[in-house]
């Protein structure tokens, strides 16, 4: 507040009216309303003394005089209004005024306007005079009545927040159990085409340090050296990484006067609401339909404030986002339809002064054009001592919190998982139930086995082995689940996470009964409250979804088959083999969990726990281990490792760890090149690449030459690579083609490498000209390059410094020691050397 003072102090070297208001202002601060006459001073006559000339006067007599008195006394009152508002505004600024509740509009409509176009007036001057603080803080002070009714109704509506419950009463407030979450700054806005799993997988074996950390508040604002304004925001996380949440508490600080109080007024405009609306609108119709504080708002106060749209949940959009076809548009009382607005607000069309925001699960990100977008953010959910802390907050037993943290820890797959906030919430609600009692069932280590517990718990459906009773009749918690399934499974096949009316009716679901299968499942399916367009449903996490797919295929197959046998075959092992071959044929990854859900759920033990649900088992250890040959059949025929890799989770699903300890003779020796001179199958390969990548083991560096210096251990073990920021390849006989595909591996994540040592190898000009591909790229991060004796020429050496200067701001070593330069890329090397942005400090 100091600052606003200092800049308001200016003012009054500046203008010559402000400093006349200064010598009748009252020290002492007023708490009555601006538009209160109390707050007028006396008036100050600006006509004493000598006037300018007045044309009046040429003409003398009674009339002139008494018109020349009307005229005088008319812009006397003039000025005495005109003062007295800038008196208030300036009485606004100063550091002891009050906090008052009268900034209400006077009944006055006539006062209101010449207010109005006072203060633009005051703004416009402000801001031409670089006072662009103090522009910012009078109009937010005096903010208007329908700018303090939609922060009223924001602040009640996301300062509550409930985890898997839609009950309101059930609900915590947001500021009491809100922790930070991890939200990074950069990325490529490329399409991630793997399973949002096996990406959370990827992100939880990077170091935090690499990447910058991001204030959800700070997002709009630009980074150091970055002189560019941000307009538009993309957040990326995958299915309950914390978006909404990010999005929640954003709002909430802005209500409650926290952060980002130079934003009038922020507006959600999440999909999930917007997909309902059909008929053509315009931008303003849109605003007062879903914010009816916007109706006193005229079409032109959204160019003079400043004005945000939060677009929550784009892979949640059923609409046509064309941003090729769709016709311009700029005036916001021009009506269309929805998808032709939002498309113009994204490009700028409409409003290009409004700050956007658009948050989305990875895999719909691309529908954004990458010149539409100022900055990619993505969250990251907790870190792993977030984890930690999630846990010590969520049970009130430190004793019982510390053995389930210990617990979760010795479970790779499930550590993993617990960067989603909501896999969190599911493991604390089945752990602390079943390590605070003494139960005798087996403490869950699978996913699969967590989800049946927590399902069993959540649907109420209690067994024998727990309170010796069922609490809900069996037929119908059946009936229940078998409707929701097929719900999953078929939305999950459309890839919806959210479902309207008209989608539950396909699935056979009366919407009239929701409240039973959101009574009968408790915090597992629910109804989106506060929507006002209509009813809008989904299951808490997306893998919840995908679990309930998978128990929906089983449950039918049950059905279906009961008391079937094949002498030659078994009906169930068609079904896996069936599911397994459908993932490896999907392109993204869409069926990788509800294959590890459905081969968990074909356990013995798992379908023994689902007693109530299954009228009989339907697999055996016989089938188990046949579908398990089966999969690492199809791990020998897959050439990608990568692609391999859900399926050795699979495998875990079926307790089936063979081929990793297979791997693990070798692994365990502590001498360079232990697989020289070892013959690894296709299959050995790819679990050594599992193990590598699951293992506790920090990856942070990666050295070839302790595996075997071949461009076909470089090939097999790429995966590896990729997960590495410091990459070591000293005379590794790597050729032409391992050479092409370690540049493409490393451009598909080019902010992640840091070091990258190469030496000794022979790419010639040709590698190094894919490699300056890398280098230029905006998102590389590579601080340390490496190339001492690499056969590069003049051709190459070109390419490299080109390279360079056009994106300088990160390689502070380079080493080109043994190669052939010309005399001419010298002397580009030496003025690289001297470019300001250049942070060279070593070149060799």
């Amino acid at each position: 507040m100091a600052s606003r003072m200092n800049l308001s102090e200016e003012h009054d070297t500046q203008i010559k009216t402000v400093k006349s208001l200064c010598q009748n202002e009252s020290p002492e601060p007023s708490c009555v309303s601006i538009k209160s006459d109390q707050s007028m001073g006396h008036p100050l006559d600006f006509s004493s003394g000598d006037t300018s000339a007045d044309l009046s006067q040429k003409h003398k007599g009674p009339q002139s005089h008494t018109a020349k008195k009307k005229l005088d006394s008319i812009f006397k009152e003039l000025e005495h209004k005109i003062i007295s508002e800038l008196k208030s505004f300036k009485r606004l600024l100063s550091p002891d005024y009050p906090e008052c509740s009268e900034r209400d509009r006077s009944d006055d409509e006539g006062h209101n306007r010449v207010r109005e176009g006072l203060l633009k007036i005051t703004l416009l001057l402000l801001r031409k005079m670089n006072q662009t603080d103090l522009a910012d803080t009078l109009q937010t002070k005096l903010m208007s009545v329908y700018q303090q009714k939609l922060r009223s109704r924001l602040q009640d509506k996301y300062q509550r927040l409930s985890e898997g419950l839609s009950n309101h009463g059930d609900s915590t407030r947001l500021n009491e159990i809100y922790t930070e979450l991890y939200i990074t700054e950069g990325g490529s806005g490329e399409v991630n085409n793997e399973h949002e799993v096996r990406q959370i997988e990827t992100v939880s074996r990077r170091p935090e340090t690499q990447e910058t950390p991001i204030n959800c508040n700070d997002i709009f604002k630009p980074s150091p050296g970055q002189d560019k304004p941000i307009r538009t925001v993309l957040t990326k996380g995958v299915a309950g990484i914390g978006k909404t949440v990010s999005v929640q508490k954003f709002i909430l600080d802005w209500t409650e006067g926290k952060a980002n109080q130079d934003v009038h007024f922020i507006f959600p405009l999440p999909f999930r609401e917007l997909n309902l609306i059909q008929k053509h609108l315009s931008l303003v119709d849109l605003l007062n339909h879903l914010h009816t504080e916007t109706k006193e708002l005229k079409s032109a106060d959204y160019e003079d404030y400043k004005v945000m749209f939060i677009f929550d949940g784009l892979d949640e959009c059923r609409l046509r986002l064309d941003f090729q076809n769709s016709r311009s548009l700029s005036d916001v009382t021009e009506s269309a339809s929805v998808d032709v607005l939002l498309t113009n607000l994204i490009k700028g069309n409409l409003l290009p002064s409004a700050l956007l925001w658009i948050t989305s699960r990875p895999a719909a990100a691309n529908q954004i054009p990458p010149e539409c977008v100022h900055q990619v953010t993505e969250v990251r959910g907790f870190n792993d001592p977030q984890k930690e802390e999630y846990f010590r907050k969520r049970i009130n037993d430190p004793s019982l919190a510390e053995r389930i943290v210990t617990h979760i820890r010795s479970s790779r797959s499930l550590f993993i998982m617990c960067h989603i906030p909501v896999f969190c919430w599911i493991s604390a609600a089945v752990l602390e139930r079943m390590m605070g009692k003494a139960e005798s069932a087996e403490i869950p280590k699978t996913l699969t086995q967590m989800f049946t517990h927590f399902l069993i718990f959540q649907t109420k459906l209690k067994t024998q082995k727990y309170d010796g009773k069922y609490e809900i009749n069996p037929d119908q918690a059946r009936k229940t689940i078998l409707s929701l399934g097929k719900l999953a499974f078929e939305q999950l096949e459309k890839g919806n996470l959210i479902f309207y009316e008209e989608d539950l009716k396909e699935s056979g679901i009366d919407v009239r009964e929701v409240s039973v299968y959101s009574g009968v499942c408790t915090q597992i399916f629910r109804e989106e409250s506060g929507l006002q367009l209509g009813k809008v449903f989904s299951f808490v996490h997306l893998s919840i979804q995908e679990f309930l797919a998978a128990l929906f295929k089983l449950l039918s197959f049950s059905e279906q088959n009961t008391g079937l046998k094949n002498v030659f075959r078994s009906p169930m092992i068609s079904l896996l083999e069936r599911e397994v071959d459908k993932a490896l044929q999907s392109e993204n990854g869409h069926w990788d969990l509800f294959l590890r859900f459905l081969l968990g759920l074909s356990l013995e033990s798992n379908q023994t726990l689902l007693q109530g649900l299954l009228r009989k088992t339907v697999s055996s250890s016989d089938i188990n281990q046949e579908t398990a040959e089966y999969i690492k059949k199809k791990i020998r025929e897959n050439p990608s490792p990568e692609k391999s890799i859900n399926l050795f989770h699979c495998l875990n699903e079926l307790n089936d760890r063979s081929l990793e300890q297979e791997v693990q003779t070798y692994l365990s020796r502590t001498d360079d090149f232990r697989l020289s001179g070892v013959s690894l199958s296709a299959a050995q390969w790819s679990a050594l690449v599992f193990v590598l990548l699951n293992s506790e083991e920090d990856l942070d560096e990666f050295k070839l030459s302790k595996y075997d210096r071949s461009e076909k251990c470089l090939l097999r073990l790429l995966p590896v690579i990729k997960a590495s920021r410091k990459i070591n390849l000293y005379g590794c006989f790597i050729g032409e083609e391992g050479w092409s595909a370690l540049i493409s591996a490393l451009r598909s994540n080019p902010s992640h490498l840091t070091e990258l040592g190469l030496s000794y190898n022979t790419p010639g000009d040709s590698g190094v000209k894919l490699l300056s591909a890398l280098l230029e790229d905006p998102h590389c991060k590579l601080k340390k390059l490496e190339l001492s004796n690499c056969s590069i020429g003049e051709e190459g050496c070109a390419a490299l410094i080109s390279a360079l200067r056009s994106n300088p701001s990160h390689l502070t070593e380079l080493d080109l020691s043994g190669n052939k330069p010309g005399d001419s890329e010298v002397k580009l090397l030496s003025a690289l050397l001297e470019d300001p942005h250049c942070k060279l400090k070593k070149l060799w």
